[in-house]
């Protein structure tokens, strides 16, 4: 078993080996070259264009003294080297468009995961390929799915121990989820976890697997899944795995949440929809599930449980704990011991959240209210006022923990929403939604539709928050320089303390959906983000939609993007000029 080399490169902060920086997902750096005190006089120090423009997620990952970066559909992978920034290769995957439609929320990818000199690449179709990472050249490839039936990809690979683990997009498509584990060398399929469906085929062992019930810990039961669905629409169940994963080596446990239930009319699938809107830890050897805890039984909003699921160790009410902090969809902030499973802490990282009042700690559900209920409300009738909307007071947009401060620096959303659901019928390939949307900035707040707060996960309380015009999208970076970075959609990278006090922006080119990365190389410092507006909160503008309901609702929430920026499809890379002037010896016209 050859294991793969990424963990190690990881531990040097020099490179940037995986999309989250570590296997933790904790996207923090040790490098401190730009620190508080310099952060304000980062300069350009070199760019490069895609040539794509749709939404740009995911970052560039830097391995020694090469780079790989990505691109939007049509998936583009550039190989570049730092020395002088040429272009050592280009892999452009030939699709067919009829992917683009099946797609539901733009034509994003989250980035290309390397391992053992191969570059993964995860296509929009559902293809996963490994190329050579020093020519280019395809090593093996495999079908993980069929767009016929709306299954698409836009995740990251994920390269733990020898295996690759995706996942499958199409929760709009009435898909049903499911996370794959292949081996790294050949493509081999090693094991495949459904989200929704009979135990042998979600690899839980109904005696053993466990969940948080009544106040403690106890296993999930015979059928727990089935149970919970009504007839066969567990099959069309959605609970897709399109965001990120963690893995934790000494436990040799893989963490991964699962997205919303099909349709996003709940009246159509009564019962809790086990197990979408779910944190699972597996076995990564076997896949088999060691525990697991819905967040949203029976959703009623889309509030998708993707997110990533951070590993640190916590102080949590004065115990150190193995932790999980997972801040979902929903508007709560959830604390775990990933070992155990068992729910410590759950609260609201936004406080505009009305659809539940709170998190009842024993039963681990959400306490709804009946007026923000869209299954209560009924058929045609339209849920108006409901908060978050269904992208969530966070999407897949990662945070970053800092080792330094022990604090999550977490980019949010600030966004509310009308829902109407109504009846629809499935049709394979053809979108099952089966909800009209609106959705607006949250009502008597700061009248932005974003904010990005340090969120203490210990004891469940927002530490500060700033206030943005729009959501906040861009994954953060945190570095033990005492620097955060972030981006906006209207294009600005932000650099702000560890008091959330701006020390520096940046307008780029386009819209920043990516994620901030940073790395070394000859001794300098350098932090790089990819501009190019589209996801969700951007499909308006991405893809020309002008109705205030078109886009699953986001057309008409972000209108004003259009006011400032265009598409584009850039990477940005900064840098400290090569005289750095002392913060103290600055005049007022530089800091200008």
């Amino acid at each position: 078993m050859a294991e793969s080399d990424v963990e190690k490169l990881t531990k040097d902060p020099k490179n940037w080996a995986m999309q989250a920086g570590d296997m933790a997902n904790q996207r923090y750096s040790e490098l401190k070259q730009i620190n508080a005190g310099n952060a304000g006089q980062l300069t350009v120090a070199w760019t490069f264009s895609t040539g794509v423009l749709r939404g740009h997620e995911g970052g560039p990952l830097v391995i020694g003294d090469m780079m790989y970066v990505h691109s939007p559909f049509p998936n583009k992978v550039f190989a570049i080297a730092l020395e002088d920034q040429s272009i050592k290769w280009k892999y452009e995957p030939k699709q067919d468009p009829a992917v683009i439609p099946v797609m539901c929320c733009d034509v994003v990818n989250r980035g290309v995961a390397y391992a053992n000199g191969k570059i993964f690449l995860q296509q929009a179709d559902t293809t996963l390929v490994a190329l050579d990472a020093k020519t280019g050249q395809e090593i093996w490839k495999v079908k993980t799915g069929d767009p016929k039936k709306g299954e698409t990809t836009t995740n990251t690979p994920h390269i733990f121990k020898d295996k690759v683990l995706t996942g499958v997009s199409g929760g709009e498509f009435g898909v049903r989820g499911r996370l794959t584990a292949y081996d790294m060398n050949t493509g081999k399929l090693v094991w495949q976890a459904h989200s929704t469906g009979p135990d042998k085929d979600m690899l839980i062992d109904p005696a053993k697997t466990m969940t948080w019930t009544n106040g403690k810990m106890a296993p999930v039961g015979k059928d727990s899944s089935l149970k919970s669905w009504k007839g066969d629409q567990w099959k069309l169940g959605g609970g897709t795995t399109w965001g990120w994963y963690s893995y934790d080596p000494e436990l040799n446990t893989v963490y991964y949440g699962t997205g919303n239930p099909s349709t996003w009319n709940p009246r159509q699938r009564p019962g809790d929809n086990k197990w979408s809107m779910t944190i699972f830890a597996r076995d990564l050897d076997t896949g088999m599930a060691k525990w697991a805890f819905q967040m949203t039984p029976h959703d009623e909003w889309d509030y998708d449980g993707v997110n990533e699921m951070i590993l640190a160790d916590l102080k949590v009410k004065g115990k150190m704990r193995k932790a999980l902090v997972h801040l979902d969809r929903n508007g709560f902030g959830y604390t775990m011991d990933r070992v155990s499973g068992e729910l410590l802490i759950a609260e609201k990282f936004d406080p505009t959240v009305n659809w539940a009042t709170h998190i009842d700690m024993k039963t681990g559900r959400p306490q709804v209210v009946a007026k923000y209920s869209t299954d209560q409300n009924g058929e045609e009738v339209n849920s108006k006022g409901v908060c978050p909307a269904a992208l969530g007071s966070k999407d897949q947009q990662p945070a970053t923990y800092s080792r330094k401060t022990g604090l999550f620096y977490v980019p949010t959303n600030h966004v509310c929403m009308d829902y109407e659901p109504f009846k629809v019928e499935y049709v394979a390939g053809q979108p099952y939604v089966g909800a009209t949307l609106e959705m607006y900035p949250a009502p008597n707040s700061h009248g932005g539709l974003g904010n990005f707060i340090a969120w203490d996960a210990g004891t469940g309380k927002i530490v500060w928050s700033k206030p943005e015009k729009f959501s906040v999208w861009s994954g953060a970076l945190s570095t033990a320089g005492d620097v955060v970075f972030y981006g906006t959609l209207e294009g600005y990278l932000k650099a702000v303390d560890h008091n959330g006090k701006e020390l520096w922006k940046f307008k780029t080119p386009s819209g920043i959906i990516g994620n901030i990365n940073t790395w070394e190389y000859k001794g300098k410092q350098y932090v790089g983000v990819l501009s190019g507006i589209g996801g969700w909160a951007g499909i308006g503008l991405a893809a020309g939609l002008t109705k205030s309901t078109d886009g699953l609702g986001a057309a008409g929430g972000y209108k004003d993007l259009a006011k400032y920026t265009e598409l584009g499809g850039v990477l940005t890379v900064f840098a400290l000029p090569d005289a750095v002037v002392p913060a103290g010896e600055r005049t007022a016209a530089q800091d200008r």
